[in-house]
């Protein structure tokens, strides 16, 4: 879908297109969980429990389940270092940077959104 200017209304095959993206986007990505844990394991890669510790609040079945989704789609990988007792360690990989615009705006859109609603209670 073309961004909308000048007041030009997408047609309605371009919505068509659009949605079936924005639903394809979703069910990789759904979930509470999915995007923060690529974020974080952009910045570096780390072990399960890092990830653990990093991600506040989630329990370490949806943790193990989100991973594994991840790494399905190609958004993560699971390294296995086989020393005397087996290290484990998630990595981001090169797709999942093709995120990293979605996130930078999701970060601006989610700080806007909380000063807003801080606003209007305020009101």
């Amino acid at each position: 879908m073309k961004i909308i200017e000048n007041n030009t209304i997408p047609t309605k095959e371009e919505c068509a297109g659009s949605l079936k993206n924005v639903f394809d986007a979703m069910y990789v990505l759904n979930g509470k969980w999915k995007l923060p844990l690529v974020l974080c394991l952009m910045q570096s890669s780390k072990r399960f429990n890092e990830l653990r510790k990093e991600i506040i609040g989630i329990s370490p079945k949806v943790l193990a389940n989100e991973l594994k989704d991840l790494e399905l789609n190609y958004l993560i990988k699971r390294n296995v270092y086989p020393t005397t007792s087996v290290n484990i360690i998630y990595e981001a990989t090169d797709y999942s940077h093709t995120l990293k615009n979605l996130l930078i705006e999701l970060s601006v859109w989610g700080e806007k959104h909380r000063n807003k609603i801080k606003e209007d209670k305020n009101y």
